[in-house]
């Protein structure tokens, strides 16, 4: 169950609950195309770190402390998360103070998690839904459906119905047979038209799939909205989960005013322009140093002011991925002959990727296990060496381990080669920081291990109250 949530809201954390388009402030600070220098990557202060790592550290321990190994009831040492709130917190704020300008609609297909749904919410964010579960998700939590944007190009007949029913009306789309279906099941839906980006740089590519061309949505797009007079609004695009070549931000959002500029031509004047996801906090000062300098150049504040633009995005991973620590139980363990094999033993853990670290099939993302418990000592944060970890002459040793998940199935493995300062058994724990993004929200019930887990919450953030 998710916890109660009080906000602090003062003015150092400038955080606006209401849904408005705050595109007042551009970075004159950014230069010129031809000499523009990326920003710098932004750090937390080291005091919040340190608060979180503690309080998180308390929880898992608190956790397993719990548990009675010998006695316990058949599911009782699942694995667990332990998730911080006052990290959401700060992503949140930092988005705020970097790109003012546009308003995040927390991709819920990230981290369903109704704590962390909850607290985006009341600190202002709106909400990215690609089904009918989602949206109810978000009105269920007591959020309007006017804060949502239908964020899926292709959609259930039904699940349009649906989104009519509950006064979603905002749509993406980037292809004829999408209008004609919004036409018949929700005809006064507004239309962002989704374009493609280049996205080769990108972990996770979104515009093999999705987004039409520029022409498309010039010639073909434009015109049927017209005729079908529909409420076309704006653009869409998405540059791709992960992406570290920036200047596809830069070229999107230059197509996108190629595609403003028809559509006002045409008389269909758009308002509304959506620039994905794909954010990621290690990356942030760079994309969103590219962000303001791209709005600036093609949307500068006298064209929005004009003609009421709203910048809106579809952060997911950027708010969540670093508030979530898994904590799993060595169920296992195979010892091989370490002189063929170069390493201890296979071990095997209850979690994996049919489980919570599902992000490793369909993320690209490579959880790294921390030892939290071995032989009844806590290692949390840190790697105690007993002597007898030691070589003969005082060198800690390495030991070195394969790691499974808990499934029957090959597939389900988390690490090909894990080395920790003491010799993992059967019964000790391990944690894997990091997995907030597309991990619990993704989980399946293979072999009958799977699930979501427990959730754990501490705030590191004092705004944050539990």
């Amino acid at each position: 169950m998710a916890p109660a949530i009080d906000v602090i809201h003062d003015e150092a954390t400038f955080l606006n609950n209401s849904v408005v388009n705050t595109h007042e402030i551009i970075d004159d600070k950014i230069k010129p195309i031809a000499g523009f220098e990326p920003g710098e990557d932004l750090e937390v202060s080291p005091g919040a770190t340190a608060l979180s790592k503690k309080l998180v550290g308390e929880a898992l321990v608190e956790q397993i402390e719990g548990i009675d190994h010998e006695l316990c009831d058949a599911g009782d040492e699942d694995s667990f998360f332990v998730a911080d709130l006052g990290e959401v917190y700060r992503s949140f704020k930092m988005w705020k103070q970097q790109m003012p300008q546009v308003l995040p609609h927390y991709a819920v297909k990230c981290n369903t998690d109704p704590a962390v749904i909850k607290l985006l919410g009341t600190l202002g964010a709106n909400f990215d839904c690609a089904s009918k579960k989602e949206i109810d998700t978000i009105l269920g939590l007591g959020f309007d459906g006017s804060r949502i944007v239908y964020a899926n190009p292709c959609k259930t007949n039904s699940f349009i119905r649906h989104a009519r029913e509950c006064d979603v009306n905002l749509t993406t789309v980037d292809n004829s047979q999408e209008l004609y279906k919004l036409k018949k099941h929700h005809p006064e839906c507004g239309i962002l038209i989704r374009i493609a980006t280049d996205d080769e740089s990108a972990q996770c590519r979104l515009s093999t799939k999705f987004g039409c061309s520029v022409s498309s949505a010039l010639n073909e797009l434009l015109p049927l909205c017209q005729e079908l007079d529909l409420k076309v609004k704006g653009v869409a695009f998405h540059v791709g989960s992960g992406a570290k070549d920036f200047d596809s931000i830069y070229k999107a959002v230059k197509d996108s005013r190629t595609v403003f500029d028809k559509a006002e031509e045409m008389g269909m004047p758009m308002s509304v322009l959506d620039i994905g996801g794909g954010f990621e906090r290690e990356t942030f000062g760079e994309s969103s140093a590219m962000v303001r300098y791209s709005l600036g150049k093609y949307f500068p504040q006298t064209y929005a002011d004009q003609h009421g633009i709203l910048f809106i995005a579809e952060p997911g991973r950027f708010m969540v991925a670093n508030a979530f620590t898994l904590a799993s139980h060595v169920i296992a363990r195979r010892d091989l002959g370490k002189e063929q094999y170069d390493m201890e033993a296979m071990i095997y853990v209850n979690d994996g990727v049919y489980g919570n670290m599902n992000c490793i099939l369909f993320d690209h993302q490579h959880p790294v296990a921390h030892v939290l418990r071995h032989d009844g000592k806590i290692y949390y944060d840190g790697e105690t060496v007993d002597d007898e970890d030691k070589d003969i002459q005082g060198t800690v040793r390495r030991f070195a381990f394969l790691i499974w998940g808990p499934t029957c199935d090959g597939l389900d493995c988390i690490s090909t080669r894990s080395e920790f300062a003491t010799n993992i058994n059967v019964g000790d724990w391990l944690y894997f920081p990091n997995l907030g993004a597309y991990t619990l929200a993704a989980t399946t019930s293979f072999n009958g291990l799977g699930g979501l887990a427990n959730v754990k919450y501490v705030s590191s953030a004092p705004e944050v109250r539990l």
